[in-house]
C-alpha cells in the first residue's frame, strides 16, 4: 500500500476552494478525506469547495452542532462529519455506517474517531500562516488516494 505526502500553500479561501474543487472532480464512491487543524483553519471552506467539485449547489456549512450533514443532490452523496464534540467521550454512534457507506466522507478532527476510520484515506492538516495564508499537509495513504494527489498537486 502507497503513501505519498505534499504540501500545498493557500493563499486565499478561494484557493483552498479551487483546490478542493480539483479533488472533488476526481473523487470515487467510498472516498474517505480526513482534515485536521485548529477551529478557523479552513476544513470547512475546503468542504465547500469539494461540495463544488461535486456538483453540490447547496450551501456547505460546518456539522459541528449536528456532528452530521449529508447532501445528496451531487454527484456523489457526501457525508460531512464532525466529530470535535466528540473530545474524550468517544462512542461509535452510527458513524462507521457512513463512512463504509458508497459516497464521499470527509471527517472533521479524525483523531477523535480513530478506531472506526479506514485502512485508505486522503489526511489534510490545516496550520495558519497568516490571516488568509494557510499550509496544507497532505499525506495520501492507499493507491488509489496516492495517485489522486499526484494528479491533483502535479
Amino acid at each position: 500500500m502507497g503513501m505519498l505526502k505534499k504540501e500545498f500553500i493557500s493563499v486565499s479561501t478561494e484557493a483552498t476552494k479551487e483546490l478542493a474543487e480539483k479533488f472533488g472532480k476526481r473523487l470515487w464512491e467510498g472516498s474517505c478525506l480526513l482534515l485536521s487543524g485548529d477551529l478557523g483553519a479552513g476544513k470547512t471552506c475546503f468542504t465547500q469547495g469539494l461540495g463544488q467539485g461535486l456538483n453540490i449547489k447547496r450551501k456547505i456549512s460546518s456539522p459541528t452542532f449536528t456532528l452530521l450533514k449529508v447532501y445528496q443532490e451531487g454527484r456523489l452523496v457526501l457525508y460531512h462529519l464532525d466529530a470535535y464534540r466528540l473530545e474524550n467521550a468517544f462512542q461509535d454512534v452510527g458513524f462507521s455506517e457512513f463512512i463504509a457507506l458508497l459516497g464521499v466522507s470527509v471527517i472533521e478532527w479524525p483523531e477523535y474517531l480513530e478506531p472506526l476510520l479506514p485502512k485508505e484515506y486522503l489526511k489534510i492538516d490545516f496550520g495558519l500562516i497568516a490571516e488568509d495564508k494557510r499550509l496544507l499537509k497532505l499525506e495520501a495513504v492507499g493507491d488509489a488516494y496516492c495517485a489522486l494527489l499526484q494528479e491533483v498537486l502535479c
